[in-house]
């Protein structure tokens, strides 16, 4: 999934898509063990959309904790 795509959903949509790519993740390991995986590659494409999907969640979280903090600083200046 692309990064567009994930920043257009919102916050319990991203967190679904992260669940089912962690339960994708964890089925690929077990037929990876049990050697009946079909493509090796894709392991390494779930871990990164997992990542990529957390990455999207705390820049919005790390957006979130400053938009307080710049509107607090711009009504200091005001007074």
């Amino acid at each position: 999934m692309v990064a567009d795509e994930l920043r257009g959903m919102n916050a319990d949509e991203l967190q679904a898509h992260v669940t089912d790519l962690r339960e994708q993740l964890f089925k690929l390991r077990f037929q990876k063990t049990t050697g009946q995986v079909q493509s090796a590659a894709r392991l390494g494409s779930v871990r990164r959309d997992i990542a990529r999907a957390l990455t999207i969640a705390k820049e919005r979280e790390l957006a979130g904790a400053k938009a307080p903090e710049a509107a607090t600083a711009s009504n200091e200046e005001q007074s």
